[in-house]
């Protein structure tokens, strides 16, 4: 061991290993993020003899960032990110007690393009436009915040965003911006691992989940006599588990333009084979899911105001069906250094197998990002 180390420092100092004397300063690091909370009254149906809250309170610490990045003496831009959250992903309450890494990956970044390695959303979902979200801290694609009720169903996914490896480990490729042109390509090996393993160790046996997902996936941005563009498109396969033996597959496309303060923007989305966000369905069974938004929002000054709408429908073969559709208006302040107050107007229809269930809610939000 002495003599392994001798010899490691003998390398250093003649500059063929980068050592701590020979490295760039040390990457320079920060913590920020966003909690949204809001006081919202309901009036929702009944289903049977189950009855819902009439009032609620969300508190929403989805993105809490702790982010290490600096410039090397060659240019590259390298860095990690670690995000936190309370408990699970999205809409998921379990464990809420519980502060977890949602998200950590490492990158560099240059000429080249841009590098990452770790748990965290892939290409497809970071180069995604959808409708515009108005109300502080909550939108209606991927909703932080939705107050409709729960019926016994497959899952409504409400979210046009690619979401099959969604924080799993993957390697993503972002080329350089050509012409206002962007590609970006991930690969997950397979969807259980999410972050950090102790020391690396252990192997996956083969089709235990969804794995050797591939993203791909191109955007546009650009702007044109004062108006602004953001067109993207992506394709996401993969193959199912042994249990589930399946091919799932998402595609989708968004559009935002801005004008003058208006910002009118949509996406459309449809997967195969793909149920309650990343579970696997069998081919046979024929389970398609397609969501669709569009919304209008207005900033001048302080203030934002909009509208959106958004549709989601699970269909499979035999004839079942289950439709939601949801509404979302209302806007928001900014009092400054990152706190805004809003209001959030909500309306949730769902009809499943049959059954038609209907929820409205009205709430003062506010959040604050630092």
């Amino acid at each position: 061991m002495k003599k392994t180390l001798l010899g490691t420092t003998a390398l250093v100092s003649v500059g063929l290993i980068a050592g701590p004397a020979l490295a760039s300063d040390p990457l320079t690091v920060t913590v920020g993020g966003t909690v949204t909370a809001g006081f919202y009254v309901i009036d929702a149906d009944d289903i049977g003899a189950t009855e819902f809250n009439d009032t609620k309170v969300a508190v929403v610490a989805r993105n809490i960032d702790i982010k290490a990045e600096g410039t090397l003496d060659n240019g590259m831009v390298a860095g990690v990110l670690a995000t936190m959250s309370l408990g699970d992903d999205w809409n998921n309450n379990l464990n809420n007690n519980d502060a977890v890494f949602r998200e950590l990956f490492a990158y560099l970044e240059g000429g080249f393009g841009r590098f990452e390695i770790g748990g965290t959303d892939g290409a497809a979902f970071k180069m995604h436009y959808t409708s515009p979200w108005f109300v502080p801290g909550n939108g209606l694609d991927s909703a932080n915040i939705l107050n409709a009720t729960t019926i016994a169903s497959s899952g409504f996914r409400h979210s046009t965003f690619s979401l099959m490896a969604a924080d799993a480990n993957k390697v993503t490729y972002f080329t350089p911006r050509f012409a206002g042109f962007q590609l970006g390509l991930s690969f997950t090996p397979e969807t259980t691992f999410n972050g950090p393993n102790p020391n690396g160790l252990g192997l996956v046996a083969n089709n235990s989940s969804i794995e050797d997902v591939v993203e791909v996936a191109l955007n546009y941005a650009g702007s044109f006599g004062g108006v602004d563009l953001g067109v993207d498109g992506f394709y996401v396969t993969g193959d199912g588990p042994a249990a589930t033996p399946s091919d799932p597959e998402e595609i989708g496309f968004g559009a935002n333009v801005g004008f003058a303060g208006f910002t009118l923007g949509g996406s459309w989305y449809q997967s195969e084979d793909l149920a309650a966000v990343s579970t696997a369905v069998l081919s046979t069974a024929g389970y398609e899911e397609e969501v669709w938004t569009v919304g209008l929002s207005y900033a001048t000054g302080p203030w934002t105001v909009g509208v959106a709408y958004l549709s989601d429908e699970n269909t499979a073969t035999g004839g079942f069906s289950e439709e939601l559709e949801s509404w979302q208006a209302g806007g928001g302040y900014n009092l400054g250094s990152g706190v805004d107050i809003g209001l959030d107007l909500q309306l949730t229809e769902q009809d499943v197998g049959g059954l038609s269930v209907d929820s409205q809610s009205a709430g003062l939000v506010l959040s604050v990002s630092f």
